[in-house]
């Protein structure tokens, strides 16, 4: 990573909660089985599961950021809409969640523009975040951050900075940073924890519904005590249903990642929202001023 001068975060930030809002067929785990052409032929089920997490979010009142696939975003307007009026941050996910390390650069400003504007459309706000499906902004992509500063998106959310089996980059800053030298441009990664030395993901998906709930808050507590910044927590809707069809011919690998603790992820996730003050990521590096466009 270049360029990572401090970025200034506000002294009181402390836990960002965002929803990564994609469907269960569109997942990393499923794509060597799954054709994004045939994506319409599949049960929508991302809106019904959306709107769940708003409840939830509501009876704990709590706000997040809901990082958006604008390929979701096409099909359910009306989802759009209630993020943001329910008072939630609407940011991007990319059209079509395909990782920023597979584009050009040239195809990635597309999409990220595609995206931001179509939600912006939709919604009537403005577009300020982005989040990389799959992590997917490292050192294989030097150019990234820079194109996000100039399609006007003001951070990113897109580093993971610890080892990973399909994504992290264990020497990027877990601080949030300005990679862009002279840009008003921010990546905040996602929520890492010291124990011994070294640097423990604690930010969610599969570790989160695999490991108890006791430790993960625990490692979310020495986040918070460690990094200087906001502790930044996400999940997908697809993680709290249930009753999502089956995807036939996945790996066993992809299975196991994917379906693990599914049915136990309601409870979890309640725990979790009630221990802590979760804020929308743009609050917490105070960036949440001028939201309308």
């Amino acid at each position: 990573m270049k360029n990572a001068s401090p970025a200034a975060v506000r002294p009181d930030a402390a836990f960002a909660l965002s929803v990564d809002v994609e469907d269960y067929f569109q997942v990393w785990a499923f794509s060597d089985v799954i054709r994004k052409e045939s994506w319409d032929g599949f049960d929508f089920r991302v809106g019904d599961m959306t709107r769940a997490c708003l409840d939830m979010f509501d009876r704990h009142e709590v706000k997040g950021t809901f990082f958006t696939l604008g390929w979701v975003a096409e099909r359910d307007r009306a989802l759009v809409r209630e993020i943001v009026a329910r008072g939630h941050e609407l940011a991007s996910h990319g059209y079509d969640h395909t990782k920023v390390d597979a584009q050009t650069r040239g195809a990635f400003f597309k999409d990220a523009s595609r995206a931001k504007k179509l939600l912006e459309d939709i919604a009537g706000v403005a577009v300020k975040g982005y989040r990389a499906a799959g992590f997917s902004i490292g050192p294989e992509t030097p150019w990234a951050h820079e194109t996000l500063a100039e399609i006007g998106y003001r951070y990113s959310s897109s580093v993971h900075p610890a080892a990973h089996d399909h994504y992290g980059d264990p020497a990027a800053p877990q601080n949030p940073y300005r990679p862009v030298s002279g840009a008003d441009f921010i990546e905040a990664p996602a929520a890492t924890a010291r124990v011994f030395g070294r640097r423990i993901g604690c930010a969610g998906g599969g570790r989160f519904r695999l490991a108890p709930v006791a430790l993960s808050k625990a490692l979310l507590r020495r986040a918070a005590q460690t990094l200087d910044g906001p502790v930044i927590f996400y999940f997908h809707p697809w993680e709290i249903d249930v009753g999502q069809p089956r995807i036939a011919g996945a790996r066993l690998t992809s299975k196991l990642r994917h379906y693990v603790n599914i049915r136990r992820m309601p409870k979890k996730l309640a725990s979790v929202l009630a221990a802590f003050r979760w804020r929308r990521v743009d609050e917490t590096l105070d960036l949440a001023a001028g939201a309308t466009s």
